[in-house]
């Protein structure tokens, strides 16, 4: 997974403290609780998906009226019983959604992020209860049933290949990420002779989105179709086909295993010829 270097991190925090009060973003100084973590959570990815935006955020250290204090949580250690904190929250959203927690310091104060996903399949449930934000206050979705209703349009229209695997990513990234010299070849085209040429045609295959002058997101189609290695996709890296020999028919024993690290179009020939040896 790519992480952000301490320019993108002040200016994601900037860009927060920045809008207007919205049901997306929650900012909470330094008072935390596992429980309320989780329906935070769940509440943000609903509230992000029905403001259809790609994540909800959930920042520790800045008060509800944007004054930064720093905070002194520290998520990677906390527990909750025996487990892990993230582990714990993990087993308790449902649908199983992908959230990231960034820890960083912006002008000498400990700053704590959870970027939380939108709801994709179905509203985001924790413990079993869906939460929304209604203005800047956390309720139960089944309170609301007109929101319920239209988070459930929203995502049974959603499209895997149309999500966003990796966001606000410069140009030279994206020919890093991807493999763009298999693509022309695969479908028989010449290669571009400017880096113009490779970005136009991957934004007409809807395999990157341009956001700004020079920033794109990697679409999931891109990247699992073509990416160099899908570990650089945190979303993915779980997607990754696998060629298992197992011994006897029961699938109990493992001989040995082949991970295709690369994309699947680029990934096939290498993936038949393992095959054939």
């Amino acid at each position: 997974m790519l992480k952000m270097d301490k320019i993108e991190l002040n200016g994601l925090i900037e860009n927060l403290l920045s809008l207007d009060e919205t049901e997306w973003i929650e900012f909470k100084g330094n008072n935390f609780n596992p429980e309320e973590i989780g329906e935070y959570l769940s509440a943000l990815a609903n509230s992000a998906c029905l403001h259809k935006k790609e994540h909800g955020f959930l920042v520790f250290g800045v008060t509800n009226q944007k004054k930064i204090i720093g905070t002194n949580f520290e998520p990677q250690k906390t527990k909750k019983g025996n487990e892990l904190l993230e582990s714990w929250l993990s087993h308790l959203l449902n649908p199983r959604i992908d959230f990231e927690i960034i820890k960083f310091d912006y002008k000498s104060h400990p700053i704590v992020i959870f970027k939380v996903e939108s709801a994709k399949h179905r509203p985001t449930k924790f413990n079993g209860t869906e939460y929304i934000r209604i203005g800047s206050y956390k309720k139960k979705l089944s309170d609301y049933p007109e929101k319920e209703r239209k988070i459930w349009e929203i995502t049974s229209g959603y499209s895997f290949e149309k999500g966003i695997a990796l966001s606000s990513i410069d140009e030279d990234k994206i020919l890093e990420l991807l493999d763009y010299p298999s693509y022309f070849r695969l479908n028989n085209t010449k290669l571009p002779s400017d880096k113009e040429g490779i970005l136009k045609k991957f934004e007409e295959e809807k395999m990157i989105i341009k956001r700004s002058i020079n920033k794109y997101d990697i679409t999931n189609l891109g990247a699992i179709l073509f990416a160099n290695n899908l570990d650089n996709f945190d979303k993915l890296s779980r997607k990754e086909v696998r060629i298992i020999f197992y011994k006897g028919k029961d699938k109990t024993k493992t001989i040995k295993e082949y991970p295709l690290k690369r994309g699947y179009a680029n990934g096939f020939q290498e993936l038949f010829q393992y095959i054939k040896q």
